[in-house]
């Protein structure tokens, strides 16, 4: 008798900044939301340096960007959205960084996780990528593989309750080479939403513009009115 398997329940998105995934993934996530997932955010810094305003300081950014994101998940319907603290525009790909991600990999224990794409991209000419972006991505795949699976990998992690935990599919953001494309005309209105609500970073009517303009580009490719598209694994 075949062993039937279980449906995916909870999803995990891992970015750098505060609106990193409502730019790139937020139909998707409000898709999956509206199917009954638990979906939660993992952001790495604190987005504390995001701004051109010579009248507005890193104290003050970091308090603003949080509150945009915890906003842009109540509009998407997230269970939760984790803060990991580290310096924006600072970030390195540390063991520490790995374990921090790790951790909250076995705390949620995602079976789809969605993370930045890790290297640097040299297509275009308007547009060089952040380094927040890559080692967002290389920190989420060595924490997926193999920190959160191997038990004996940070012990500190065991002594926390936390058990080891294997994601069932990585889904690669913004990849050139994408075998995974997401429907989400349903859903545009809502990651339209989730992305006005990050104000400092983005105008409300630029947010509406952009954001449909980039999804309407990638669902030509494969039929849909607006899609999202990702490189996707599935680990054994």
């Amino acid at each position: 008798m075949v062993q039937q398997e279980e449906p995916y329940r909870r999803g995990m998105v891992v970015v750098a900044h505060p609106d990193d995934a409502e730019w790139s993934c937020s139909g998707t996530v409000a898709k999956w939301c509206a199917e009954g997932w638990e979906v939660v955010y993992v952001l790495c810094t604190d987005g504390s340096k995001g701004s051109d305003d010579p009248g507005t300081t890193s104290e003050k950014l970091v308090k603003i960007r949080k509150q945009e994101q915890l906003d842009a998940g109540k509009v998407l319907g997230l269970r939760e959205v984790v803060f990991l603290g580290y310096e924006d525009a600072m970030l390195q790909p540390t063991l520490e960084l790995r374990r921090d991600i790790a951790r909250e990999i076995r705390r949620y224990r995602p079976d789809v996780l969605i993370c930045m794409n890790p290297t640097r991209r040299l297509t275009g000419t308007g547009y060089l990528g952040h380094p927040d972006h890559f080692v967002a991505g290389e920190a989420t795949l060595a924490a997926i593989y193999p920190t959160a699976r191997d038990r004996l990998t940070f012990p500190e992690l065991l002594e926390e309750g936390l058990e080891p935990h294997k994601v069932r599919e990585v889904w690669v953001m913004a990849d050139e080479n994408a075998d995974q494309y997401v429907d989400v005309t349903l859903y545009m209105d809502i990651a339209v939403e989730a992305l006005k609500q990050h104000k400092s970073q983005v105008s409300q009517a630029d947010a509406d513009t952009h954001l449909k303009h980039w999804r309407r580009e990638i669902g030509k490719k494969v039929g849909f009115e607006f899609a999202e598209a990702f490189k996707r694994f599935r680990l054994g």
